[in-house]
């Protein structure tokens, strides 16, 4: 009980996060970051921990991050790996090299908090290692990118966690039977019917990895990015809070791993602590699914039928698959794949559990006939080649992130893609007919399918994905 009075006062802002805890705020302070919560206390508490961390995740998410809370990193980097710049930044914020934004929802606010972002809210992403300073929108320095949906993502992130686990056990399996039997032992990787290449692992204990397909060495699906390099919703945070807002995180830039409480060099020690990081996982992973449209007028509502059947005739469903099946609703913070640089399992004594199964739209969700949750993602949680030579549009970047070549990204969640325009990784094709043509590579097939279509035909596939929707 006195753990969870403790939480309580945390968030009710008395205490300030930076300065003596005897300084109450005044009830018109300017700052955006003006509550805590103890991790301890919420991981061990005997009551529902979701109201408290969703309520400071949200305001966190929704505030305007201000010097006092740390905004701006004059001597750091955007770097993923904490870097201290080469010269100190003449700007506090900067569109271009960033930090490029005051709120986490100003730029996720399409068609509302925590959705996506229009042109104007797109982002330049650079490495973060080679070229650690640029101060050029010129794309040899940075890819441009939009803002995609959070709507949904606890759901997603449990999805990787499963598939991860699932293609670890099957790589064990295929070691511990090459070491029996003295012989390479080939094995075809396969999760919640999605296939992911193949591995042989040999009787000494190493591994041929040259026939993986889109995933990792390390076989983890990292279901976050455009690119699939983010592994999960708390990396993707502590990430973001640095690089959008110049926010850095203790568990990343603190005394830990730097040597210093006050990394960026910005007079603010210990800008965001881990049970803030946790609300802000909380109300990212709490965010309700898409779902589709139910006012539908009936000439829509049959185009759209029409259109779904296509959909999957025409191979879009090989890699925009309507579902993908979870077994557990069980949310662990931070989750078991953590890496360094980010809160792990064995940095805290236990982890915070959130129990998804009790949201009411999570109860909504169909199942099939084993009990598991159905999650209508329209995607597969895997990278694919969506270029070649003769459809190069989605293949404009000249970088490289994270190792994953330029021609690949992650396959799209299709959820909510009727409200989420405009589209493409850089935001600039304006229709769902656009970016369906510009597909190329593994989508090549089904791209020449449906440019093939009668036009009534064309027009019935828009019908049903316009009625994918986030709802306002």
């Amino acid at each position: 009980m006195k753990r969870r009075l403790a939480a309580l006062i945390l968030l009710s802002g008395v205490w300030p996060v930076q300065g003596s805890a005897a300084d109450a705020m005044p009830p018109w302070s300017e700052r955006g970051i003006t509550g805590d919560l103890d991790f301890d206390a919420l991981a061990n508490a005997d009551t529902d921990p979701l109201p408290e961390l969703v309520a400071l995740g949200e305001k966190l998410f929704k505030a305007k991050f201000v010097a006092e809370d740390g905004a701006g990193r004059p001597e750091a980097t955007q770097a993923i790996v904490p870097t201290k710049r080469r010269r100190p930044s003449a700007l506090a914020f900067q569109r271009m090299a960033g930090p490029d934004a005051n709120s986490c929802a100003s730029c996720h606010n399409e068609p509302g908090i925590g959705g996506s972002g229009a042109f104007t809210a797109n982002v330049f992403v650079s490495e973060g290692f080679e070229s650690a300073d640029f101060d050029s929108i010129d794309p040899q320095f940075s890819n441009e990118r939009g803002t995609v949906a959070l709507e949904g993502a606890g759901l997603i992130e449990l999805l990787g966690r499963e598939m991860t686990a699932d293609l670890r056990a099957q790589r064990h399996a295929a070691l511990q039977k090459a070491r029996e039997t003295k012989t390479p032992v080939t094995v075809s990787l396969e999760t919640k019917g999605v296939g992911f290449g193949k591995l042989r692992a040999e009787p000494d204990g190493s591994l041929d990895v040259s026939g993986l397909e889109g995933i990792d060495d390390d076989l983890t699906l990292r279901p976050f990015g455009q690119k699939g390099v983010f592994a999960s919703l708390r990396q993707f945070t502590v990430n973001a809070m640095n690089d959008h807002h110049g926010i850095e995180a203790q568990e990343r830039f603190g005394k830990t791993w730097t040597g210093t409480d006050d990394f960026d060099g910005d007079g603010v020690t210990d800008e965001m602590s881990i049970g803030q990081v946790s609300a802000l996982v909380a109300w990212q992973a709490t965010r309700p699914a898409p779902g589709r449209m139910t006012d539908l007028p009936a000439d829509w509502q049959k185009a759209a039928t029409r259109g779904e059947s296509l959909f999957s005739e025409i191979g879009c469903t090989e890699c925009h698959r309507p579902s993908l099946p979870l077994e557990s609703l069980r949310f662990e913070d931070p989750s078991p794949f953590e890496g360094a640089g980010t809160l792990r399992r064995a940095d805290v004594a236990k982890p915070i559990v959130l129990d998804l199964a009790e949201l009411d739209w999570v109860k909504a969700l169909p199942r099939d006939d084993k009990g598991r949750v159905l999650v209508p993602l329209f995607g597969d949680l895997k990278r694919h080649k969506i270029t070649d030579a003769s459809r190069d549009t989605l293949g404009n970047e000249l970088l490289s992130q994270r190792f994953v070549a330029r021609d690949v990204f992650m396959t799209s969640e299709l959820w909510g893609v009727g409200t989420t325009a405009p589209y493409g990784h850089r935001g600039d094709l304006t229709t769902l007919n656009e970016v369906i043509e510009a597909h190329g590579g593994e989508a090549a097939e089904a791209t020449r399918a449906y440019t093939a279509l009668e036009e009534t035909d064309r027009q019935s596939v828009i019908a049903f994905l316009r009625s994918l929707e986030i709802p306002e």
